[in-house]
């Protein structure tokens, strides 16, 4: 009997630890979700946002930055493993690719998703990456953290730096793996400005863009294999990272590019894996189903040069040496978005310009703006500058028109 009672606190026991586990790991599947492909399917029939099961979510324009949907955007939320997109960007930053790193006992130690690292193997910068966005290794997570920042508390501080020059103000990390905390936090829409930044360095591209690799770990190879279900699946997709924990739920940061339009898709908080790979499939299918992008410089400086034909000999400059005008429009902030296909026809370009100008008058200052409008929503704008510098007349000047119209008079009166 007293050896039946062991053995059940032991089960017991092993029982609660193992769940324990399993509470903090990080993009480990508790689920069994292989058919990709016709859960794509599914979520492809549909031309609507209706049913999204995700708590948060965006899209954003690469180009633009412009956001194209959004649910609970600026919602402070757990984000996982989505958190390795930082790493990889602070580490990038801050070392070289071949540099060796010798893995602590703590990083070895890690739990939840893992590169299978032990203390005392050594690896390159590199290889590291790969282990920490493919199969999102939160051992190779603390290994590059202590490599670049000396520890963790260290590296979290460079982290928060980067977020902070990135304008990043509802985010903020304590560790470069993403296990739950209640001060490791960011939005949908933060987590795709981050992204977007992240992917303008060609190594982090490439890097989540593999399907799979192979590492060396103390010169013997691993093949690994990227957790991004819908990498090499769904068309255009070229990136970026999953997450998972029992606090963020599943979470899915997806780059993809048809054609002009390139998008950033972060859903954040699905209940299970299927969830996820369903809502972003529908809300990137959604976007390049319902969305043109188009030439918004085209459209505002033709009907600029339209109105100069018109209108610039009206313009009348009081005081000046010339008589005439040269104007030119500012740079606009971005020349191509994308727009609803249902709100193109209903754009309309608006001139606003001062008429009276007084001299004297610098060049590049401001004497209108032009507006690009969709009903009452402003779609962009620029301003309406002076090209060329515009004297006011002294004395002599005045003197000269003098003796010209005393010319003119005299000789009309012979």
């Amino acid at each position: 009997m007293r050896n039946f009672v062991f053995k059940f606190i032991f089960v017991f026991l092993l029982f609660i630890f193992s769940f324990n586990i399993c509470s903090f790991a990080d993009d480990v599947d508790s689920e069994v979700f292989d058919d990709v492909m016709d859960t794509i399917e599914v979520s492809s029939s549909s031309n609507s946002l209706d049913s999204i099961n995700s708590r948060a979510y965006v899209v954003i324009d690469r180009n633009s930055g412009v956001v194209l949907c959004g649910k609970n955007e600026n919602q402070k939320r757990k984000m996982a493993s989505t958190t390795k997109i930082m790493t990889a960007t602070v580490v990038l930053e801050n070392a070289n690719l071949n540099d060796i790193v010798t893995v602590s006992k703590k990083a070895a130690g890690t739990g939840g998703s893992r590169l299978g690292l032990k203390a005392g193997d050594k690896l390159s910068v590199q290889d590291l990456l790969y282990g920490l966005l493919l199969c999102s290794g939160n051992d190779a997570a603390v290994a590059l953290a202590e490599f670049v920042g000396g520890d963790i508390e260290g590296f979290a501080n460079l982290m928060n730096e980067e977020a902070a020059l990135l304008g990043l103000n509802n985010t903020h990390f304590e560790t470069p793996h993403g296990l739950d905390s209640n001060l490791h936090y960011t939005t949908a829409y933060e987590l795709a400005v981050l992204t977007n930044f992240a992917l303008e360095n060609d190594v982090f591209s490439k890097i989540v863009g593999t399907l799979n690799y192979t590492v060396n770990i103390n010169g013997y190879p691993k093949n690994i294999h990227n957790t991004n279900e819908l990498l090499g699946s769904l068309d255009g997709v070229y990136g970026v990272k999953t997450g998972f924990t029992n606090g963020a739920n599943r979470c899915l940061v997806t780059s993809c590019k048809r054609g002009d339009l390139d998008i950033i898709c972060v859903v954040l908080g699905a209940d299970t894996k299927k969830f996820r790979t369903i809502d972003s499939t529908k809300l990137i299918n959604y976007v390049f189903s319902n969305f043109s992008v188009v030439n918004i410089k085209d459209l505002i400086y033709e009907e600029f040069e339209n109105w100069k034909l018109k209108n610039l000999a009206d313009v009348y400059i009081n005081k000046s040496t010339d008589s005439s005008v040269s104007l030119v429009l500012s740079d606009l902030e971005y020349d191509c978005v994308p727009l609803e296909n249902s709100v193109i026809d209903q754009l309309k370009v608006y001139v606003d310009c001062n008429m009276f100008l007084e001299a004297p008058l610098d060049k590049g200052v401001v004497v209108g703006k032009v507006c690009l409008m969709q009903n009452d929503i402003s779609i962009a704008d620029c301003d309406i500058v002076l090209n060329e510098s515009i004297n006011r007349k002294n004395v002599f000047n005045y003197m000269f028109e003098f003796f010209m119209n005393f010319n003119d008079i005299v000789s009309s009166c012979i």
